[in-house]
């Protein structure tokens, strides 16, 4: 018997000499009725003849392989218990005897590495238990600036949250609550950090059931949240509950990127919510940016794209500023609210960036000067394919002084040059340019999920028509929810949903325009400033008393409905949800007020051009003068202006009709004088009969724009 276990100690045996020994055992012309009894001695293994038979658990019974599982676990639990009991008598010995506690490292090692194995839910139980009683004992060892053991602790933590076994989640949600509250006081940034960190690299391996075991497990940290007394007058309580929603956020809109592969708009969305709630994690927010970028450039959404590498230029200047201060380099994000009011989001306010670079944060190329001049460089080309100019310049003006500093010439050299071929395309494609069309997205029904009852605002490219952007979302629902299931509404009116089909989808879109206010105007001159850092958006509805959209003139009333929306257009998303409205009615004559002061504005607007532009000026003459508009004009006058109301609230309106009409009169006055400078010989005849409309529109309307009202003039000498 020794000699048989030294040979297979030491290997002297094998499968063939095991074969050659078997044949000298009794039976052999049973086991091989080919072989002669003769040749039993000294023959070769004949491979082909060998009936060999493996022991299979399918011989076995059912019950005999449940038997042998449950020992067999019961076997590996009560080792891993009796090793838990061990770690704990070391755990008592190093509290009585501080020399000893470089020990305790050991033991959380041993403590992870036990967690990262499949184990049973008793061991866990009680694991969890040991891992608790280590911290709540031994804070500094797991807090250690240079230990990776809380790093390791939180991944593991995160992950047993998404367990199938709800034991087993209430556990590590208790683990992971008493590691937040052990590290309030001092740790605790550093904490967050880890935990969102550890949970954005397990999020793209996070099925739609961990997502839902994970949402259960942050439900368990709450409850210990809120019964938690001793922490309720202390900033534990927000703080926690901020970092939990963010870990919903994340975890669940990571998740749901899968669901929405052909739905662009809302896989941009869901990248935001994402690089959002990563607003203090730098390296995963410029990530998740980029990878923003790379989705508008797919469809072409230049200027989208180029925000995106401004917001991460700016976040980047952020962070040089407050960790270098360089004075050559921007002074953070408020360098570059000239080319978005968005950028300030990027504004730090948290001191946690200062320490992200000794936990490995923030190391990489990108958190340098030539990292914040390699985004700005990608930003310029991606404004110049989208014909926004004016950002190529703000952004030279970031660059200039950076190239100063280093006294590179010949990159000044470049970037004069490049400027010069910036203005003239400025000059020379000024109103030209088409930065976007916007519509007002309603959705509505049950079938849309969290979009149901949500209202938007959509940036779509170049000169979109109503029916484009109708067609293409009632198309691509049709493929989401079937084609019988989807409906757009003609209307604009305020939707009533108890009066829909729950069973269907609904979609209301409307065109709207920019909104400015008086006061705004004056410091948005050019057509890029009335096309940029836009907000606020209007539309109008035409509505009766009796509840008809149109009738007759003297009863036709506009409800004008103001929007705002969360951000400014352009933005790193081509639809920003809708915050605010506000809606203004108009009686009949301040509707034809406003209809007549914004002919006069396009007349101005149409005159005072430079260079002229003849088509425009004719196509605006022609809508002011012609035949038809002619009669328009004259029946608005008849209507409002033939008698002088009865309700004095009116005589200011009334008033103020009159002398819309002699500015509408004189601005035509002007139109024609420079359309006859302009115009050819061969044009002439069209200028005589231009004018003649005006000769007569203008002897129509003397008889009511001579009337006044006694009582209105007398108030006001008054």
């Amino acid at each position: 018997m020794k000699a048989r276990l030294e040979e297979s100690i030491f290997g002297t045996t094998g499968a063939r000499k095991e074969m050659m020994k078997r044949r000298e055992y009794p039976g052999i012309d049973r086991l091989f009725p080919a072989v002669s009894v003769s040749l039993q001695e000294k023959v070769r293994w004949r491979k082909d003849l060998t009936q060999w038979r493996q022991v299979v658990d399918k011989d076995k019974s059912k019950l005999e392989l449940q038997q042998e599982a449950l020992v067999s676990g019961n076997l590996t639990v009560e080792t891993n218990l009796i090793v838990l009991d061990t770690l704990e008598l070391v755990i008592q010995q190093c509290s009585s005897m501080p020399e000893l506690k470089p020990v305790v490292a050991g033991v959380l090692k041993v403590l992870i590495h036990s967690l990262c194995c499949n184990q049973s839910t008793l061991y866990l139980q009680n694991c969890f238990n040991t891992q608790r009683a280590v911290v709540a004992k031994f804070p500094d060892v797991l807090f250690d600036e240079d230990s990776e053991h809380c790093t390791d602790l939180c991944l593991l933590l995160l992950q047993r949250c998404m367990s199938r076994f709800e034991s087993t989640r209430v556990q590590a949600s208790a683990s992971l609550y008493l590691l937040m509250r052990q590290s309030y006081k001092v740790h605790f940034s550093r904490m967050k950090m880890y935990i969102t960190l550890s949970l954005a690299s397990l999020a793209e391996k996070i099925s739609n059931q961990d997502e839902s075991c994970l949402q259960k497990s942050i439900g368990t940290i709450l409850i210990y949240l809120e019964t938690d007394r001793a922490m309720q007058s202390t900033g534990f309580l927000t703080q926690v509950e901020e970092l939990l929603r963010n870990l919903k956020v994340v975890s669940g809109a990571t998740v749901k990127l899968q669901d929405f592969l052909k739905d662009v708009d809302m896989q941009i969305d869901l990248m935001y919510r994402i690089a959002k709630c990563l607003q203090n994690y730098l390296d995963l927010r410029l990530m998740w940016l980029r990878n923003i970028a790379m989705k508008h450039v797919e469809r072409k959404q230049f200027v989208e794209a180029a925000h995106c590498f401004v917001h991460s230029a700016a976040l980047v200047a952020e962070y040089l500023s407050r960790v270098e201060g360089s004075v050559h380099l921007p002074m953070g994000s408020v360098n570059f609210q000239k080319i978005s009011i968005n950028v300030l989001e990027e504004s730090l306010v948290c001191d946690e960036v200062f320490s992200m670079e000794r936990e490995g944060i923030c190391t990489g190329n990108c958190f340098s000067e030539e990292g914040l001049l390699e985004y700005l460089d990608e930003a310029v080309e991606l404004f110049n394919r989208a014909e926004c100019y004016e950002a190529v310049y703000e952004i030279y003006k970031i660059i200039i002084p950076i190239a100063e500093f280093h006294r590179n010439i010949k990159k000044l050299s470049v970037i004069h040059g490049n400027l010069k071929e910036t203005f003239d395309l400025i000059l020379s494609k000024d109103n030209k340019r088409m930065f976007g069309t916007f519509f007002r997205v309603g959705f509505y029904g049950s079938l849309f999920g969290e979009l149901d009852e949500q209202e938007y605002v959509y940036k779509e490219p170049g000169i979109t028509k109503l029916v484009e952007i109708s067609s293409k979302l009632q198309e691509f629902y049709k493929m989401q929810f079937g084609k019988d299931q989807v409906e757009v509404l003609k209307d604009s009116l305020p939707v009533k949903k108890e009066s829909l089909d729950p069973n269907k989808a609904y979609l209301q879109i409307t065109y709207v325009e920019p909104y400015f206010e008086e006061y705004d105007l004056k410091n948005r001159v050019a057509y890029y400033e009335r096309n940029s850092n836009v907000r606020r958006f209007i539309y109008s509805t035409p509505y009766t008393l009796n509840g008809r959209a149109h009738g007759e003139l003297s009863q036709q009333y506009k409800r004008k409905t103001i929007l705002t929306t969360l951000h400014a257009f352009p933005y790193i998303k081509t639809r920003i949800s809708i915050i605010e409205r506000q809606e203004i009615n108009l009686r009949p004559i301040e509707a034809v007020i406003e209809d007549m002061q914004k002919k006069t504005r396009e007349l101005a607007q149409a005159t005072t051009e430079k260079p002229a532009n003849m088509k425009l000026l004719q196509m605006v003459l022609q809508g002011s003068v012609g035949t038809t508009v002619n009669q328009g004009a004259l029946e608005v006058a008849q209507v409002f202006l033939s008698e002088i109301p009865d309700d004095p609230k009116l005589f200011r309106h009334h008033n103020k009709l009159r002398i819309c009409f002699k500015d509408f009169l004189k601005r035509c006055e002007d139109a024609l004088k420079k359309n006859k400078s302009l115009i050819t010989f061969d044009q002439l005849e069209y200028q005589q009969e231009l004018e003649r409309n005006y000769d007569a529109l203008a002897h129509n309307l003397q008889p009511f724009i001579n009337r006044r009202i006694p009582h209105l003039y007398a108030t006001t000498r008054l």
